[in-house]
């Protein structure tokens, strides 16, 4: 693992407000909150420095400027300047308090990015370097962190870590968006286009609840899984090998996500040797702001996404063609539908009892731990592709890489666009270290 945190000095820490007056009420959320792993999603964005640019940190925005805009941002935002707390009832919710977002800024005196990014493979080193933690002393943690660290080449890294309970991958992305175009100098209107819907009750259960599908994925006994140590690795997918990979799925209209989950499967299958008559299941989240009826606002911030789960016969991912296994995954998205949605909304109703289950304190550490609440699929897929990913531009250029900080689950996967789409996609997947070396093999080679 390579060691990058005794190279980096942080300069300032503060806590950045909404810069106006915001509502102070508590939030409700949704059951579809409540069932998301209690952390902070830690991400880093690499913005290398451009070729004209002076050395330091002359090469990006000036971190007065950043905060800022920053603090512009979080009216609109401003569920990511509360804490969590509990309701009466005892059920979790979001103190909108305006106590604001942690920013960090830091120097690497003797880090480039070529040495972090060149062959960037997130890890628990990434995390801890690149993205804050709560500040001491603090009683609830910050559910925005925030750090900017300025490299030696004249390259930066911005680190984010959003609660997910506040936001999934859509709404957070609209939030940082938001707040690189406030730093270009738009407004409000011209940066924040279509205004963060804060109302979840449009995801609340029926009265009375009726789930009408079998959601062993959101069980209990679903829960817990194998812990094992894993290693992360990243695999270039070429615009041709895409192509390839549709043309076996053998049908037109298959999409990019389709068929490389149909061949990663596959591959995963092999790579751990899964015997013939075993099961194997996909899990997928399928964001459904667009499937339920009527439609989510587009601007609906929270976390709109609910578990798609395939099982199958190993045999009959292996032994059958790529398309047949295309088919069985394209089958499985497209039946996430409203009625579908709304009935793993009305099964959590009933699994949580319309209250908190074990991890009745947010900030207890049984509730920060993502293996107590992440299920145990064999293979979990989180595409970004078709996200608007790279359009962070703070007023230097968007940036050249955006990944996860780090993975730790077996079997946990990110799809992520390429910043030139000629490039192709890039699959990070966190697996045993000793099948790795056999997944690479057969990644790149099966069916050839």
């Amino acid at each position: 693992m390579k060691m990058f945190k005794q190279h980096v000095e942080v300069v300032e820490t503060a806590l950045v407000a909404p810069s106006e007056e915001t509502p102070r009420q508590p939030l409700w959320l949704s059951n579809l909150d409540l069932v998301v792993p209690r952390m902070h999603t830690a991400l880093v964005y690499y913005y290398p420095a451009a070729p004209s640019s002076a050395q330091g940190a002359g090469s990006f925005v000036a971190p007065d400027r950043l905060k800022a805009a920053l603090a512009r941002a979080l009216v609109p935002f401003y569920p990511l300047a509360g804490r969590l707390g509990a309701g009466p009832d005892g059920r979790l919710q979001i103190e909108c308090n305006g106590e604001g977002a942690l920013f960090v800024v830091a120097r690497a005196v003797d880090l480039t990015g070529e040495e972090i990014f060149k062959d960037y493979v997130p890890s628990p080193e990434v995390r801890s370097t690149f993205v804050p933690s709560k500040p001491p002393g603090e009683a609830s943690s910050p559910l925005a962190l925030f750090q900017v660290t300025f490299l030696k080449c004249g390259g930066v890294v911005l680190g984010t870590g959003i609660h997910h309970v506040v936001a999934d991958g859509v709404a957070s992305f609209t939030f940082i968006q938001t707040w690189a175009a406030l730093a270009r100098g738009l407004d409000v209107a011209g940066a924040c286009r279509s205004p963060p819907f804060h109302d979840r009750t449009l995801l609340r259960a029926r009265r009375p609840p009726c789930p009408a599908f079998d959601h062993y994925d959101y069980s209990p006994a679903f829960r817990s899984r194998r812990l094992c140590p894993v290693v992360t690795r990243a695999y270039s997918v070429s615009s041709k090998l895409i192509a390839g990979l549709k043309s076996r799925c053998g049908a037109t209209g298959v999409s990019t996500f389709v068929a490389v989950t149909a061949h990663l499967w596959r591959c995963v299958c092999v790579a751990r040797g899964i015997a013939p008559g075993s099961d194997t299941r996909l899990g997928m989240p399928a964001n459904v702001r667009h499937r339920v009826s009527p439609p989510l606002p587009s601007g609906f911030f929270g976390n709109a996404l609910v578990r798609d789960l395939v099982t199958a016969r190993v045999s009959d991912v292996l032994e059958t063609s790529l398309r047949s296994v295309a088919e069985t995954i394209k089958k499985a998205v497209d039946g996430v539908d409203d009625a579908y949605a709304r009935s793993v909304v009305d099964y959590l109703e009933r699994e949580l009892g319309n209250k908190e289950d074990a991890d009745a304190n947010p900030n207890s550490q049984a509730a920060s731990e993502p293996e107590k609440r992440i299920p145990a699929w064999d293979v979990w897929v989180v595409s970004w592709l078709g996200m608007s990913v790279y359009n962070a531009n703070f007023g230097t250029g968007v940036p050249q890489l955006v990944a996860p900080a780090e993975m730790f689950v077996a079997g946990m996967a990110f799809l992520i666009p390429c910043a030139n789409k000629d490039d192709g996609i890039t699959v990070l997947l966190a697996m045993e270290a000793e099948h790795t070396q056999c997944f690479k093999k057969v990644f790149y080679g099966y069916g050839e």
